[in-house]
């Protein structure tokens, strides 16, 4: 070893799925919307001013934060926005979660929580979920530093009802409650209307889901004004220009074509409970998803197995080599007619 080796700071880094680059391919294992941006969107991609990409953009991201704010009837000094949900997820670890106690989130959830803490140095425990996959409520009644809960759950594609995330906000008042919402779109009420009651709630959510813009990198966190200006202290002392003018502008039509959110979404929804009675019909077993995708398994033939199976077809689902997840795969819903070809190749490869 070298002698500066010893300072480098080393830690398991965080594992995407897989992004092939075939022609050809039917991509089910990132859980991307299926549909293009709304056309307003796409007009505005049209009308931006290139001549800008020689300025910075406005560091306070005023306009897309109004637009966000707007939405959600809440004041534009509750609203921090970022690159992606996990930029925004990670400025708030980074300030929020600060003591010598451990946050919590569960064992099984989305993967970057731990990369975060390590990242971090942010001590941390993972309460197990059940057999079921649910989270147990009352794991989350010890002393932290902070709690995390992805609601609807990832991979498990599992919902809890906000009770139950005000149960979690009643036992946990001294500390920062983050309420990670990428899915709530798909089926849930969002924790956004729980901050009047609670100060101490972060509701985060992203455009790469339920708005098809994964690709532009927008996030944002919605709390109390207190909350978000920390997080803004932060993000100044780290790097003021985090979102493109392209993101900035893209994001405001985004937000304000609700008509198409809308639209969009419901076709989602639609498929994936047509998806889910013809999986059952084969054999599957799965948690009622409220999220764009499906957690499943089947009884006779291996997630292994027939993760390699669909991948020689070109049909991508995401697997997990972990404990208690290495039988399962997490498939994205797409289009009617990738979801026919899915269930076509299943049912033929079952049948065999």
């Amino acid at each position: 070893m070298k002698p500066w080796e010893a300072y480098i700071r080393k830690v398991e880094p965080y594992v995407p799925g897989e992004q092939p680059k075939l022609q050809k391919m039917i991509k089910l294992n990132t859980n991307e919307n299926p549909y293009p941006p709304a056309p307003e969107v796409f007009q505005t991609m049209k009308d931006i001013n290139i001549e800008k990409a020689k300025m910075y953009p406005d560091p306070t991201c005023e306009d897309l934060v109004k637009a966000i704010a707007e939405n959600f009837s809440v004041g534009a000094n509750q609203v921090f926005v970022g690159v992606g949900s996990d930029d925004v997820l990670g400025m708030a670890f980074l300030t929020f979660f600060n003591s010598h106690k451990p946050i919590l989130f569960p064992d099984i959830t989305y993967s970057f929580y731990d990369v975060w803490a390590e990242l971090y140095q942010i001590p941390y425990k993972q309460p197990m979920l059940d057999e079921s996959f649910k989270i147990c409520k009352e794991d989350y009644y010890i002393e932290n530093g902070g709690v995390v809960i992805a609601n609807p759950n990832a991979p498990t594609s599992i919902y809890e009802d906000l009770d139950f995330i005000k149960d979690i906000l009643e036992h946990n008042q001294d500390v920062i409650v983050i309420v990670d919402e990428a899915y709530i779109d798909f089926g849930g009420e969002s924790a956004v209307k729980l901050i009047k009651e609670y100060d101490n709630l972060l509701v985060v959510q992203t455009y790469s889901k339920s708005r098809s813009m994964a690709g532009m990198r927008i996030g944002y966190a919605i709390g109390h004004p207190d909350l978000i200006k920390a997080m803004n202290n932060v993000k100044y002392s780290y790097n003021s220009y985090t979102m493109s003018q392209v993101a900035i502008e893209t994001g405001v039509a985004a937000i304000n074509a609700k008509d198409y959110f809308e639209e969009t979404k419901e076709k989602i929804i639609s498929t994936r409970e047509r998806v889910k009675s013809s999986l059952r019909q084969l054999g599957f077993e799965f948690p009622d998803s409220r999220t764009n995708f499906l957690f499943v398994r089947h009884n006779l033939v291996s997630a292994k197995e027939l993760y390699d199976a669909l991948r020689e077809e070109n049909i991508f689902v995401r697997y997990f080599n972990k404990p208690r997840l290495d039988n399962y795969l997490r498939i994205t819903i797409g289009t009617d007619e990738e979801m026919d070809t899915l269930i076509l190749f299943l049912k033929n490869y079952l049948s065999r």
